[in-house]
């Protein structure tokens, strides 16, 4: 891989410690936040133009949620550690493992994309099968998860670019490489999943090709705005080979994120099962409402994400001050968005299900799952802010034993038996019961944290 002018000092690893905290977060933030949306369109649009093919075909895409959240999870969760060491060593001027730590990143990106190639080839029928006998969702989710997956080296690489962007104080470039994904993919959509312009008509696999094609290129661009841009960095996997130690600084934070994130998986799944005992239209809406969510909290996550580098940072400046602020800012706005989010779930859900062409069954059954479920936003936002706070200061076991005692302990089993009633919205009611205890755990362990970290630090300012 060519390599980039690295600098001895950076502008961007001083504005994390010099700039004030209002105005770098929102410097910060709103890059991430808007790239974070670019991302999410990905997985809705896709749901937005298949919910026109056919309510199997939009079942499918949604049952093929778990495996792409697997990919992200794999990805972004490594990214996270990252993001971490690597926001830590230029806190602490060691340019050197900052460094290492990057050029990690990307090669780790690769081998665990293999993982998923193997699994498009041999495993993608096998997972459907496991969750239906309804052969057209089974064909129509086999060929669009074989697809995202045989060809995601776009998704690894476009996310490790980003996040290096972002680590370094850049997050307005990793901006250009999400936007160019994101409309190659909405461009793309309508033309292969319904044929037009001399295409062939590709339905579910259509999507999925729309997708992959947006990734690569966003990939590209992202590599590019690295090796031109980035004069932080220096990347260059040969100088830097792995070692075991950096390995093991990226895994420790990230591999807490990864099993975070692959919880939701296994909880969709689970979901998906539960909700097949009733209707695959229950499933569809299901899916919708992941669609939605993911959509709506995406700008949080932004937040959530540029908080993780400023704090990573000043805690290795040992800036206590500058810690305080970043959470208390980032936790305001955070929840303020968060609320906003939830009324529009309380009061029109019947026009978000419209946009995915919903039946009248679906609407049924959707706008009071819409209404109890989006009772999560007004309550996550602590939740969200807790978990990046954990994972810029190493701590992100924290947020895996957070997010497995919401997802699994509480919400399927609590989904399961409210199930075993006959009344399908009373497994609805599991969303909100099991985030108030995700905020009673996240609480519990920020202050903790806060007691043997934050409060012992001596500000370095």
């Amino acid at each position: 891989m060519a390599e980039n002018t690295a600098a001895v000092a950076a502008p961007e690893e001083n504005k994390m410690g010099t700039m004030p905290v209002g105005k770098l977060l929102l410097s910060m933030g709103l890059p991430m936040v808007l790239s974070m949306l670019m991302q999410a369109l990905y997985n809705i649009v896709d749901s937005l133009f298949i919910s026109r093919v056919s309510e199997a075909a939009l079942t499918a895409v949604s049952m093929a949620f778990p495996v792409q959240n697997f990919m992200i999870a794999a990805v972004s969760g490594m990214a996270v550690g990252v993001n971490s060491l690597l926001s830590r060593s230029l806190g602490e001027k060691n340019f050197e493992r900052a460094n290492k730590a990057a050029n990690a990143g990307v090669t780790l990106s690769f081998l665990t994309m293999l993982v998923f190639l193997l699994f498009g080839i041999f495993g993608a029928e096998a997972f459907f099968r496991l969750q239906t006998t309804d052969a057209e969702i089974i064909r129509q989710g086999a060929d669009y998860t074989r697809i995202c997956c045989i060809l995601s080296f776009g998704c690894f690489g476009q996310i490790i670019f980003e996040r290096l962007l972002q680590s370094t104080g850049q997050a307005h470039l990793s901006m250009a490489s999400q936007i160019t994904g994101a409309v190659l993919n909405i461009i793309l959509d309508p033309i292969m999943i319904f044929g037009y312009f001399g295409f062939p008509r590709m339905e579910a696999a259509g999507a999925a090709l729309a997708t992959v094609i947006g990734q690569i290129v966003a990939c590209c661009v992202g590599l590019v705005l690295n090796l031109k841009c980035n004069r932080t960095l220096t990347l260059n996997v040969r100088k830097y080979r792995l070692d075991r130690k950096t390995v093991w600084d990226i895994y420790r934070v990230g591999l807490p994120s990864i099993a975070m994130q692959s919880v939701g998986s296994v909880m969709n799944m689970a979901m998906n099962m539960i909700l097949m005992g009733f209707t695959s239209t229950a499933t569809a809406v299901f899916g919708v409402y992941y669609k939605l969510q993911s959509f709506a909290i995406m700008p949080a996550i932004g937040m959530n994400n540029a908080q993780i580098p400023i704090i990573a940072y000043n805690y290795g400046a040992q800036r206590k001050s500058r810690i305080l602020k970043t959470m208390k800012l980032a936790m305001v706005s955070m929840q303020i968005f968060l609320t906003l989010v939830t009324l529009v779930f309380l009061f029109a859900p019947g026009l978000l299900l419209s946009m995915f062409d919903a039946s009248e069954n679906m609407l049924a059954i959707g706008v009071p799952a819409l209404r109890t479920m989006g009772l999560n936003f007004f309550i996550c936002g602590i939740c969200i802010c807790s978990g990046a706070v954990f994972q810029a200061l190493g701590n992100g076991v924290y947020s895996l034993i957070t997010s497995v005692m919401r997802q699994l302990v509480v919400l399927i089993p609590v989904a399961w038996l409210m199930s075993l009633t006959g009344n399908i919205e009373l497994v609805w009611i599991s969303f909100p019961l099991a985030e108030i205890m995700s905020l009673a755990a996240s609480l519990f362990f920020l202050r903790r944290i806060f007691r043997q970290k934050i409060t012992p630090m001596p500000d370095g300012e």
